[in-house]
């Protein structure tokens, strides 16, 4: 018995406020009635014919010197955007070449640091008396050195071509050769 009165109050809570509410054919007709006086609140849009236009285009401007101080003036706000226009353009041009020029420094730099380890290692490799021992290293050690020099040089010629290619990619991107070769 308790069951079915449950059943029954669940079923009417739940139909309730669906008797209420409002239907969506309901709130588009407001929708629609909103609109349509607003639009009748609003000013009717003007229609120019040619009956309003003026038969002389130029007789609005007013006198020649009027006229000319008019053009005078747009060729001058012309000038100004073009002259605008070319110094952001070098602006531009300027700040990408700085940046060739640093990528390219760096990777000198970076050269330069793994020549002078190549060199150090090569001085550590040479014996008592002055000569490289390349054709018989003495011990492992020194076998050790000479494979980690000929590392170096592999990794000291593969930066050289990609100098070589930052160099040639900022020569075609139109740059001088105090940027791409500093």
């Amino acid at each position: 018995m308790q069951r079915t009165f449950l059943k029954i109050a669940a079923i009417a809570l739940l139909i309730s406020p669906a008797a209420y509410a409002q239907s969506l054919g309901d709130v588009a007709r407001e929708n629609r009635e909103k609109k349509q006086s607003e639009d009748a609140s609003a000013a009717p849009p003007k229609v120019i014919t040619n009956k309003d236009l003026p038969k002389d285009p130029d007789a609005n401007q007013g006198s020649p010197e009027a006229k000319s101080e008019t053009d005078a003036a747009a060729s001058g706000q012309a000038a100004d955007r073009m002259a605008q226009r070319s110094a952001q353009q070098r602006a531009a041009e300027q700040r990408a070449a700085e940046q060739w020029k640093r990528q390219i420094l760096a990777q000198k730099t970076r050269m330069a640091a793994l020549q002078r380890r190549i060199d150090q290692l090569h001085a550590s490799i040479q014996s008592a008396g002055g000569s490289v021992l390349y054709e018989s290293p003495i011990n492992q050690y020194q076998a050790r050195q000479m494979e980690r020099l000929a590392q170096m040089q592999l990794q000291l010629d593969d930066q050289k071509v990609k100098l070589d290619q930052m160099q040639e990619a900022a020569r075609r991107a139109g740059m001088r050769a105090a940027v791409y070769d500093p």
